[in-house]
Order: C-alpha cells, then sequence, then structure tokens
C-alpha cells in the first residue's frame, strides 16, 4: 500500500468544517471544502510520493496498467481506474441532477464531439451510478416520490397557475413526465412570480420548509417545486443511497462518502447557476416511483458490512477494528482505495504497510495480495465490483 493524496474541490456549496475537521485541520477552513476525491480522474487525479515529489495516480496507472488495474479491469473498462472516492461535505444544497446510463453516455460523447466546451451535456463516454454512504446524518432528494402525494403537498399551496402540474400528478407515474417538463419550462418571464407564490403560502410542514429552503439559495428556479416531487431521505450515519442512471437527486446537507463510476456526466435540472438541458435531462430521466431508496448496511463478515449494488465499477466496504476485533483480512481484489474515517489503522496487502490516520488516503495494486486491515478505527475500502 502506498500513501494517497486527494484533491480538494471547492465548490461553493462546500462545508468549512466537515473535510477538515475530519482531516484533523484548523477550523473553519480557508474557503468552502465540498469534496475531497480519492481516484484517477483526469478532472482531479489523487497523487502518489515517487522519488521526492508526487506524481498522479493517472500516470501511473498508464504506465503500468497491469501492474496497477491488472488484467481483468483492464479488459473490462480499459486502462483507467473504474471508480471514483469521495468525501462530501455539503452545506448548503445542489442541483438537481441525474446520470445517464452507459449506451446514452456513449452515444451523448459522440453526438457533442464538435460542439464547444460549455455546450457539452456529456464530457465523457461513461455513465456515472452513485453510491452514498452518510457519516454524519444528511439530507438528500432522492428519485421520485408517489405522484398522487406530491399533487396533495403541492393543492395545499393553494396556486392557482399549478393546476396543470397537478392534474398531470393526479393521473400517478404516466403524468411525472408532464409534470416535470411543464414546471422546467414555465416561461421565463413568469417563474419569479411562482415560486414566489408558492414561498409565500402559509404552509407548515416538509414542503413548506423545503420550499422556502431552496427558494432563498435559488430564488424563481423551477427547480423548487421539482424538488417537492421527489423523496425527502433522511440519513442516519451508515446508511446509504443508491442512485443508478436516470435517478433525479440532489443532496441538501450533511457528509458522506460517497463512490462512483470515474465520470463526470451531469445533467442538471435546476437548483444551479450552470447549464440546464432540459430537453437531454428528460431524455434520459425514469419517470419511475423510488419507493425505498435507503440502503441499510449489510454485515458480509464481522467488522465488515457493505452496501451492495448491481454494477460492476465498484464496490465498497466498510472495515471497523478495535480492541474486540484488532485486525480484519479481506480479500478483495485489487485496486483499492483506502480512507480511514476514524481512529488509526494500519493497512497492509503484502507489499508493504501504512498507517492512516481519520481523513487520510491510501492505494494498492491489483498486483498485491488481500487487505489487512489493524489497529482501532474505521476505514472504508474501494474495490472494483468485478466478482
Amino acid at each position: 500500500m502506498e500513501l494517497l493524496y486527494g484533491p480538494i474541490r471547492d465548490y461553493a456549496w462546500g462545508s468549512r468544517s466537515a473535510i477538515a475537521r475530519l482531516q484533523g485541520r484548523p477550523v473553519p477552513s480557508d474557503g468552502p471544502e465540498a469534496e475531497l476525491w480519492l481516484g484517477a480522474h483526469p478532472g482531479a487525479p489523487a497523487m502518489v510520493d515517487r522519488d521526492g515529489h508526487r506524481v498522479s495516480l493517472t500516470d501511473l496507472l498508464l504506465a503500468e496498467p497491469d501492474h496497477w488495474l491488472g488484467e481483468r479491469v483492464v479488459g473490462r473498462f480499459g486502462t483507467r481506474l473504474p471508480f471514483l472516492l469521495k468525501v462530501l461535505a455539503a452545506d448548503a444544497p445542489l442541483s438537481l441532477q441525474a446520470h445517464p446510463d452507459a449506451e446514452q453516455a456513449r452515444a451523448g460523447h459522440a453526438a457533442d464531439a464538435d460542439r464547444p466546451d460549455g455546450q457539452r451535456n456529456y464530457v465523457d463516454p461513461y455513465h456515472k451510478p452513485e453510491l452514498l454512504v452518510a457519516l454524519s446524518p444528511m439530507e438528500a432528494l432522492c428519485g421520485f416520490r408517489d405522484p398522487v402525494e406530491s399533487a396533495e403537498a403541492l393543492t395545499r399551496f393553494g396556486v392557482p397557475g399549478l393546476e396543470p402540474v397537478l392534474a398531470a400528478l393526479r393521473t400517478g407515474p404516466a403524468g411525472l413526465r408532464d409534470a416535470v417538463r411543464l414546471l422546467l419550462t414555465w416561461p421565463a418571464d413568469e417563474r419569479d412570480a411562482l415560486v414566489a407564490a408558492v414561498v409565500a403560502a402559509p404552509v407548515a410542514g416538509p414542503e413548506g420548509d423545503l420550499a422556502r429552503e431552496l427558494a432563498a439559495a435559488y430564488p424563481g428556479d423551477p427547480g423548487v417545486l421539482v424538488a417537492m416531487l421527489l423523496n425527502r431521505v433522511r440519513l442516519a450515519p451508515g446508511e446509504a443511497i443508491w442512485m443508478p442512471a436516470g435517478n433525479l437527486h440532489a443532496y441538501l446537507r450533511g457528509t458522506g462518502v460517497e463512490i462512483m463510476a470515474a465520470s463526470d456526466n451531469v445533467l442538471r435540472g435546476g437548483l444551479t447557476p450552470k447549464r440546464v438541458d432540459v430537453d437531454e435531462l428528460l431524455r434520459v430521466l425514469r419517470f419511475e416511483v423510488l419507493r425505498d431508496p435507503v440502503v441499510p448496511p449489510l454485515e458480509v463478515a464481522p467488522g465488515v458490512v457493505a452496501w451492495p449494488v448491481p454494477v460492476e465499477d465498484f464496490a465498497l466496504h466498510r472495515v471497523t477494528v478495535g480492541a474486540a476485533l484488532p485486525e480484519v483480512t479481506l480479500p478483495v481484489p485489487g485496486p483499492r482505495v483506502v480512507l480511514c474515517c476514524s481512529g488509526e489503522v494500519s493497512v497492509d496487502d503484502g507489499g508493504g504497510a501504512v498507517t492512516l490516520g481519520s481523513g487520510r488516503a491510501a492505494v494498492g495494486t491489483a498486483a498485491a495480495g488481500p487487505l489487512r486491515v489493524a489497529g482501532t478505527g474505521e476505514a472504508y475500502v474501494a474495490s472494483c465490483g468485478l466478482r
């Protein structure tokens, strides 16, 4: 194993305390710290020490793909690490967004080839399913709830202009597409008044609170209303949400460990100053009800839990060691990225041990052996999901 140094992305919605506190740095940080990236994505690759200086993990993989990735991973995914591990820390709501499936990503990237950078929807040809595990209590919007329930909630605001949206929702799942399309294509010169009327309505409870919270950050954005069509999820530490292709979602606040296929394809629907392509978003969205988006941890061995997902790009395990269980051996295949989230752990794959404190990470190659985790603490292990 080798120490891995991940860059921190300073998006405006990030926390000035969560990642700094995780890593034992002074709080507050100098600016917002939204995401710690631990992988080989070309947008922000992590670094490894070599001969007195640091080189990107991306360059190491390209130089020795079979050593780092192994023949099976190279054969399936090419000379790239197929997953990206992150720590996400949100102090403000993120954009409403969805990600394409693999076929949509390939076709979209090819279609975007001749477009200027600012007009591209697809920056790479890969899908981006995601799993997020809460480190702190976390709130998110994830997947469409029953549209009839959404209609009942929006009716309480008493805004006459919403009647076409309510009529679509009352037809059930078949009307979801029309309801979302109506909201996202609402005439630009009428949006401020519509959102203001919703916010001004004396509606108590979760829907009223959510509308006021989102409108305060994004006044006049129809995404404020689209958000109320989604499940509002409150995660306890250790619980997760799984976001497959076409799932409309947004994080509201909290800190979590996120693992995803290594892509940066994001189609936004609102709650953002960034580019929104309504037609393309509607094309990739899955207009189906997501009854229960929460994924509980599954114990797979003493001291080890996982959150199984139906993709080959990644798998995630959490290992807990301490006085009752001082050492765990995890036989997941390489390559692997290990992140310590509390305490202090030693990680060894037969190629050398490294000690990780909270917020520190390590990377191991496919050529190494089973992963041994020892000490007192908690670590997340990211690997490929190939069986």
